[in-house]
């Protein structure tokens, strides 16, 4: 997938359709873009929100802990 598209005078360029599709993009949608040391920019789409990572770090088996039970000045 290597479409092209161009930069504008304001330093905008639009991405691709079929990527905005691919990653779920919106706008308002933030991206990241890291340049590496070799001129390769990898460009990252931060569109997780702090409630899609709830669950994450949980494991088969092991108990669940409520928020409350985890205060210890309570």
């Amino acid at each position: 997938m290597a479409d092209p598209t161009t930069l504008t005078s304001k330093g905008q360029v639009t991405v691709p359709r079929e990527i905005r599709d691919r990653l779920g993009l919106k706008a308002g949608d933030k991206l990241t873009f890291t340049l590496l040391s070799d001129g390769t920019v990898i460009m990252r789409a931060k569109t997780k929100r702090l409630a899609d990572l709830a669950g994450l770090l949980t494991r088969p088996g092991q108990p669940k802990v409520a928020v409350e039970d985890m205060n210890p000045f309570q």
